[in-house]
């Protein structure tokens, strides 16, 4: 694709180039200015004016402190359990612990 472009488009110049007849042109000779001495120079220009600053504003009052907040209500005692019960023939051996070696 590439050099089927670049093909056309060096045909197209052959071919326009052959039915062109080129002119002479010939350009008149040109004029040369040649500089002068230099002026002197110019008087410096005056700095303008820095504008006055405007003053700070006030600070704001310091807010006022809230009230403390009430107590809590106490809560509710809770039920009583009930009484242990009494028990029966149910014996529990517990065995003397061994001295470690």
């Amino acid at each position: 694709m590439k050099f089927s472009i670049v093909f056309s488009a060096v045909l197209m110049a052959l071919a326009l180039s052959a039915c062109d007849r080129p002119t002479v042109v010939t350009t008149p000779a040109a004029v040369v200015a040649v500089p002068g001495p230099a002026g002197a120079t110019g008087a410096q220009g005056s700095t303008g004016n820095t504008g006055a600053m405007g003053s700070t504003g006030n600070t704001g009052a310091t807010g006022s402190t809230g009230d403390t907040g009430a107590t809590g209500s106490t809560g509710d005692t809770g039920a009583q359990g009930q009484r242990g019960k009494t028990g029966g023939d149910t014996v529990i051996v517990v065995p003397p612990s061994t001295p470690a070696r």
